[in-house]
């Protein structure tokens, strides 16, 4: 067998999944460090998923996940910033969170996303497993998938 040579890819733009979880923390962590070392742009992308009948019973709980989630992307993208990495963020309401982040990626032509094996659950979730499995079944591009 031939010599394998092993290089760091460069990214130009990362796509990195954020929900709060432990998980999508430690994808924060790989995803900035990747980031620095590559000089890339950053994404980060909250999805809220929000069941309509929870809606129907509690009409403001959509405003206070969506509200939630807005700070969350901008204390993480603070975050990237004083490593030294600009970051955009994405807040996305989807009921399949897959898609949306699919959809992020190659609305601004991601090379690699960077996501947890699994998120949060219950009323609002990003990255859970069946939502890792449909994004690396998806994407357009390559997928750091980061356990915690």
């Amino acid at each position: 067998m031939g010599e394998q040579s092993w290089e760091l890819v460069y990214h130009e733009n990362i796509l990195m999944c954020l929900d709060g979880s432990s998980y999508s923390e430690a994808a924060f962590t790989q995803a900035v460090s990747l980031a620095k070392a590559c000089g890339s742009k950053l994404f980060l992308i909250t999805v809220v998923d929000i069941k309509q009948e929870y809606v129907a019973y509690v009409p403001q709980l959509e405003d206070e996940l969506e509200r939630s989630a807005a700070e969350n992307l901008e204390k993480a993208k603070k975050r990237a910033a004083e490593q030294g990495i600009d970051a955009t963020v994405i807040l996305s309401k989807e009921q399949k969170p897959y898609k949306a982040i699919v959809d992020a990626a190659k609305k601004h032509d991601v090379s690699l996303i960077v996501m947890g094996t699994h998120g949060r659950t219950g009323l609002t979730r990003l990255v859970m497993g069946s939502v890792a499995q449909g994004v690396v079944a998806r994407a357009p591009c390559a997928v750091l998938v980061v356990p915690a």
